[in-house]
């Protein structure tokens, strides 16, 4: 009988313990869910405006160490006006977005004239003119790179919350 009158005391003590445990263990895991949660969520928002970088990444790579014309800027001029778009929604990334664009911008203005078709010869002057006009060109396109690595670095940090 003193075991009885021990024993039941001593599990009942055992079983609010376990009780106590499984609660603490499924808040925790509900809390764990939860952060999950919003992570993916955000996350999602960023998913737009990452692939976006990525492709202008991609397109000014194709136009590196070349002095373009306009027409040759068809596509990053596309993006950026992509990420313009969004720039004010993505209110985390905004200014290293507005920047990229800025710097698209910055870059397809440096666009070197059509060349003409009638003409035989260009003069050296002329010829200097470009150069300077594709060296403007390349730094440019290197401002672009630094802002796109720049926003691509927030989104990854922004993601791992």
């Amino acid at each position: 009988m003193m075991i009885s009158t021990f024993l039941v005391p001593t599990l009942s003590a055992g079983g609010g313990c376990v009780a106590l445990l499984a609660y603490q263990h499924q808040r925790q895991v509900f809390a764990w869910t939860r952060r999950t949660r919003r992570r993916d969520e955000t996350n999602t928002e960023y998913d737009k405006p990452a692939e976006w970088l990525a492709d202008l990444y991609k397109a000014q790579c194709r136009l590196t160490r070349k002095p373009c014309v306009a027409d040759e800027f068809a596509e990053i001029s596309q993006i950026g006006n992509l990420i313009e778009g969004i720039a004010d929604n993505t209110e985390a990334v905004r200014t290293e977005l507005r920047k990229v664009v800025e710097c698209v911008k910055g870059y397809v203005a440096t666009a070197l004239p059509e060349p003409d078709p009638t003409a035989v010869r260009i003069t050296v002057q002329e010829h200097r003119a470009q150069l300077v006009q594709a060296m403007r060109q390349e730094t440019a396109r290197g401002e672009l790179v630094r802002a796109i690595l720049a926003a691509e670095k927030k989104i990854k940090e922004l993601r791992r919350g």
